[in-house]
Parts: structure tokens; sequence; C-alpha cells
């Protein structure tokens, strides 16, 4: 019985540093970095008719060039919605459409800005270490519970103890590599 329970609770720590990550790669994808990407409008809510909508919902996208993206709307009268969504995200684009697509120009960056984006970028990363850690802080307490309650040996625990130690180790590692990647894309002219 108590392995199971052992087992539940570094299934569901497992899980929670997976989903952590993820966190971690669409708070990544949001950052601009002079390159039209889909990930920057996608999650953007529109008011569709009087409902909140997301842009991902209602439109697909494409990337003709490497600056440019292509909004095409499912249904050609949220045009205007989009836009607006668009032009109210403060994301420093100016969407133009044509009565079928919008368009949205990414300009080149500034230094000054590309700076700022990798000091948000790496603010980001330390969130999803901090994220990491409370998951592995609240591993232990349902270990030490699991102790307290179902006898397990202290040697069991700290052996557990060291696994996730290792596994946040592990997966703050790939938080640095994301962040490594991201930083080189934003400084990359």
């Amino acid at each position: 019985m108590e392995n199971e329970l052992v087992d539940l609770v570094m299934e569901d720590t497992r899980d929670r540093m997976v989903r952590a990550i993820e966190h971690v790669k669409n708070e990544f994808g949001a950052v601009r970095t002079g390159r039209a990407s889909s990930s920057l409008v996608e999650g953007l809510i529109v008011d569709y008719y009087g409902t909140e909508t997301s842009l991902k919902q209602l439109a697909n996208f494409s990337v003709p060039e490497p600056r440019l993206l292509v909004v095409s709307p499912f249904d050609k009268g949220s045009i205007a919605a989009i836009e607006k969504a668009i032009g109210n995200a403060d994301l420093g684009l100016t969407p133009s459409n044509d009565g079928q697509v919008i368009r949205l120009a990414f300009p080149t960056l500034t230094e000054e800005r590309r700076k700022a984006f990798v000091k948000m970028v790496k603010a980001k990363a330390e969130d999803g270490r901090v994220a990491l850690r409370g998951v592995r802080r609240h591993a232990r307490q349902e270990l030490e519970a699991l102790e307290k309650e179902e006898g397990l040996s202290s040697d069991e625990i700290e052996r557990l103890e060291k696994v996730l130690d290792k596994m946040t180790q592990d997966e703050v590692a790939v938080v640095d590599a994301l962040l490594a990647h991201k930083e080189q894309e934003l400084l990359d002219v």
C-alpha cells in the first residue's frame, strides 16, 4: 500500500513539473523575437459577437515571410474584432487587412528593446524555477505526511528526497536550456 502511495506522489510530481515546463515554454513563446510567430497572438481574447473567444479558435495563421504573419479568419465579419484585440494587446504590431486576411508586419527590434525582452525572459525563467522548487517542496510535504501516517522509514524518505532533488535539477536544467535558446533568438539580429 505504501509503495502505491509513494508512486502516486512521485508520478504527480513528475506531471506537475512537466506542466511547469510547458508553462515556461508558452511564456517564452509569447515574447516577440522580431520573427513572425503565431504563438504571439494565438492566445489573444477576441470579443466575437459578445462572446470572449481565443483567436486560435477564430482563425488560421501562416508565416509567408520571416517578418510577416497572416491571420486568416474563418468568419470575415470578425476581422474588425480581431484587429481591435491585436491593437489592444500592445504588441507593437499594426494590423492591416484587405477584407480577407489580416497582415501583421514584425518590425526589427532595437538593441534596447532586445535587452528589455531578454530581461523579461530571464524573469519568466526564474518564475519557472521557483514553480519547480514549489512542486518539489509540495512533494516533500506529502512524503513527510506518508512517513507519519504510513510508517515509511527515514532511509526511504531520504532516498526519495534525493530522487526529487535530481528530478528538480533536471527540470531546472531544461528551463536553463530554454532560456539560453530564447536569449540567443532574441539577440540574433
